[in-house]
């Protein structure tokens, strides 16, 4: 039986530091939903690492994702070309987004986490439910996927660091004017640690429910390893089973942030070892797969 070949089909580099890759791997659109995730291997000798589905179609049996990078799984990505292959691509993991109308949502995103939150966007738009897209981003050119997010029925309104697009200041900002004005029903946030946990505190104040997705560390994604471990409301929780979508109003997450530190040494060193092979790293779709 030949093996399965998870080929490139698109590459694109959406920001300096920022891709999105098209996958061939026909057996996850069908089953996957808003929300969910792949965990993904480059090479037969590389770590498994998790990336939110950005986009998925049954017509061609592809998959999108979006990755920055940060470590030496995500520099391996970005040596990869269409034709290429990944190693594996295992999903659709984790529980999907909990869809329904509730009349006024806000999708508040962050960085590379506009990539999750747009699936999630579009699946409120399509409930029926009047949606409103808040990003933020530091800068123009660490802004992301603005294209696709204007086709949606959906409000959208930017708040940059620099002021470069939108406003200028935090997307919490944004927010806040958005509960006063527009008085959500629900928010739903996605992106760095630290602008969920604003977005937690500023709906817990105003009682509004607001969902997080956890980017938290994670190794097989059947939670048998305990490595993407949280607490939500004092209870152990497994983001790769359990999650990763989480009520913020109950996440630790000074937790989450010393966990996801946890292996900055050994990264930094890994790094550094890759570093000089980068340039000729390739993993080709071999002639048996």
């Amino acid at each position: 039986m030949a093996l399965e070949r998870f080929e490139i089909t698109e590459k694109e580099r959406i920001a300096s530091d920022e891709y999105r890759i098209a996958v061939r791997a026909p057996r996850i659109p069908p089953k996957a939903k808003a929300g969910q995730f792949v965990i993904i291997r480059p090479d037969e000798m590389g770590e498994r690492i998790p990336l939110t589905l950005m986009d998925f179609s049954d017509t061609d049996g592809t998959i999108e994702i979006v990755f920055q990078v940060v470590g030496t799984t995500t520099a391996k990505l970005e040596r990869l070309e269409v034709g290429d292959c990944l190693e594996d691509v295992v999903g659709p993991l984790g529980r999907p987004t909990e869809v329904e109308s509730v009349g006024k949502v806000v999708c508040v995103g962050g960085g590379v986490g506009i990539a999750a939150l747009y699936p999630i966007a579009r699946a409120f738009v399509e409930a029926g439910n009047d949606v409103k897209v808040l990003l933020g981003s530091r800068d123009r050119e660490h802004l992301i996927l603005t294209d696709r997010i204007e086709e949606l029925d959906a409000g959208l309104e930017i708040a940059t660091d620099d002021g470069s697009v939108g406003v200028r200041g935090f997307v919490t900002e944004l927010l806040l004017r958005a509960i006063e004005e527009w008085k959500p029903d629900r928010v739903i946030a996605v992106g760095p640690v630290p602008m969920m946990r604003a977005v937690a505190m500023l709906t817990k104040e105003r009682g509004i429910p607001c969902m997080v997705s956890l980017n938290a560390i994670m190794l097989d994604g059947t939670g048998m390893c305990g490595t993407c471990r949280c607490e939500v409301a004092g209870e152990t929780m497994f983001s790769c089973v359990d999650g990763p979508e989480f009520d913020g109003h109950e996440v630790d997450f000074d937790m989450l942030l010393m966990r996801l530190g946890a292996y900055s040494s050994e990264e930094e060193e890994s790094r550094k070892l890759f570093a000089g092979n980068a340039d000729s790293y390739r993993h080709p779709c071999g002639e048996g797969a």
